[in-house]
């Protein structure tokens, strides 16, 4: 009977160790890319507020971070005014389909 609960909680843990995959549904997420092409949809686009950066591309990101980087605009972890307004706005379902989306469109080099 060891033997038997050993190996049941060996499976337990390479269960809890392995990456969580995206549950997001691609095309669900393309029909809500409006919020995010007026920024993240432009080549080469920079903003100006709060300070001046690249804004970076979202194609071919990992879904896992986009969602781990909304969630962080949702909960103030990260401070960009704009990104925090759209993110609270988002389900976490919504956040999946985005990043499901996004990490399956690759389009050439980031910005």
């Amino acid at each position: 009977m060891k033997l038997t609960t050993m190996t049941l909680s060996a499976s337990v843990l390479l269960v809890l160790a392995a990456p969580v995959q995206a549950t997001g549904d691609p095309k669900a997420g393309q029909l809500k890319t409006s919020m995010c092409a007026g920024c993240h949809g432009i080549p080469g686009w920079r903003t100006v507020y709060p300070s001046v950066y690249s804004v970076p591309k979202l194609g071919g990101q990992h879904a896992d971070y986009i969602v781990a980087a909304l969630k962080a605009y949702k909960d103030g972890e990260r401070n960009h005014p704009g990104m925090k307004s759209i993110a609270s706005s988002l389900s976490e379902q919504d956040m999946e389909d985005l990043a499901a989306y996004y990490e399956s469109s690759y389009s050439g080099p980031a910005n």
